[in-house]
């Protein structure tokens, strides 16, 4: 980064240099190396670690710490820009996907895991406040789809390659997580010298802060955080453990989400301007609900894979709408916020990840069907906290209570 660039002027600079592009260009170096690290993981740590299902939890458990601790970006971005710390935080990631299968052991499995969760933590934490701070409200929930569309592209490509090569070459865990993790830290490095430090017009307040009246967010992201857990950590897990699905066939699963994500994305950004974030969210809700439900009957009644496949990607599908959440935010938020309050928000959502994992981990070995009936109360929680969401949401308005006098919940 050359100069620190006034980010209303940046209309000034080539397009391939604008706040936007360089959005797009972190849309796209992140999932590399992430999606290629949870595309194999399930079979990694089985195949080569021997993990069970109460390991797993405790994998995810390390996983989630650097999430809990995301509020120390506040700490940090007193001393380095917060565009900057996007940037090393990427590199971080990228480096930490390389070296993951030469350290095929409990302990090393944790500590590489360790290291990759808090590049993707942080550099997560500080492009959430970028998006927010640089995105106009009016554009922003369309421009988010684009960018998740963008993401899925590009680990559809990188999937692909898994899928079509993974046989065909004899690939190793080592070289795709070294070609995964590598060209993510590759186009970090570039963003990190060929963009300037784009400086909003508003100054971030540099402590932590909670207001009374963020609740609803607050808790909105708590559920949030605690759903998407049990999602990430056991939904692939099943595939692998109760049907046998081999890591080429784990990654095809993952492919038809990216071609759905791709496709849907910019239309889930279009359908929360047209909607609201309120019908969003419930709609959202109401299909995890039935979502997680259903996947509790394939234990009970001994549903077949494709129901499983087919409500892997309904699953995968409507957290897409989660932008909606961001979008909330922004708009009841005071400007100068959004960069404490995105550190305080992820930390929030990791509350529970940190517990989670290990907990269900254990009740997994009992009843798999047991952990999806806990998610499914989750979701209902969610959907009963998005109802409170105004059908026009804006600074005074945060909450249904707002504009009928009723005391805000503490």
């Amino acid at each position: 980064m050359t100069k620190i660039f006034p980010l209303e002027n940046a209309h000034e600079l080539p397009f391939w240099r604008r706040p936007i592009t360089l959005l797009f260009m972190m849309a796209l170096a992140m999932p590399i190396a992430f999606n290629t690290w949870s595309a194999l993981l399930n079979n990694f740590v089985i195949e080569v670690g021997g993990f069970d299902g109460s390991d797993n939890g405790w994998l995810h458990t390390v996983r989630e710490i650097p999430g809990f601790l995301a509020v120390g970006v506040i700490a940090i971005i007193i001393f380095i820009r917060e565009q900057v710390l996007g940037m090393v935080s990427l590199i971080l990631l990228g480096v930490a996907t390389m070296v993951t299968a030469y350290f095929p052991s409990m302990a090393g499995i944790l500590t590489i895991t360790m290291l990759s969760s808090i590049g993707f933590h942080y550099y997560e934490t500080v492009n959430q406040s970028l998006q927010l701070q640089w995105l106009s409200k009016e554009k922003a929930p369309q421009i988010l789809g684009w960018l998740m569309a963008a993401g899925s592209a590009v680990t559809f490509v990188a999937y692909l390659l898994i899928v079509v090569l993974w046989e065909r070459l004899n690939l190793t865990y080592s070289v795709v997580y070294m070609v995964g993790g590598g060209l993510t830290a590759l186009i970090a490095l570039f963003c990190l010298f060929a963009y300037p430090s784009f400086e909003s017009p508003t100054p971030q307040i540099k402590k932590m802060i909670l207001r009374k009246r963020y609740w609803l967010y607050y808790a909105l992201q708590f559920m949030a955080g605690a759903r998407r857990q049990i999602f990430m950590v056991f939904a692939a897990f099943m595939m692998v453990e109760k049907f046998g699905f081999e890591v080429h066939e784990v990654t095809s699963l993952y492919l038809i989400n990216l071609v759905i994500n791709i496709i849907a994305a910019p239309l889930i950004g279009k359908a929360v301007t047209m909607w609201g974030e309120r019908r969003a969210l419930i709609f959202e809700y109401t299909g995890l609900v039935i979502v997680f439900l259903m996947y509790g009957g394939l234990y009970w009644f001994g549903w077949g894979v494709v129901l499983a496949s087919a409500l892997y990607v309904i699953d995968h599908m409507l957290f897409a709408l989660a932008l909606a959440l961001k979008t909330y935010f922004q708009k009841i938020a005071d400007p100068k916020d959004i960069a404490p309050t995105a550190a305080v928000a992820f930390t929030i959502n990791h509350i529970a990840a940190v517990f989670l994992p290990a907990g269900l981990g254990y009740l997994w070995l009992v009843s798999p069907s047991a952990v999806f009936v806990v998610a499914a109360c989750m979701a209902a929680g969610s959907l009963f906290l998005s109802l409170l969401i105004p059908r026009h949401p804006e600074k005074g308005n945060e909450t249904v209570f707002a504009r009928l006098n009723f005391p805000a919940v503490a």
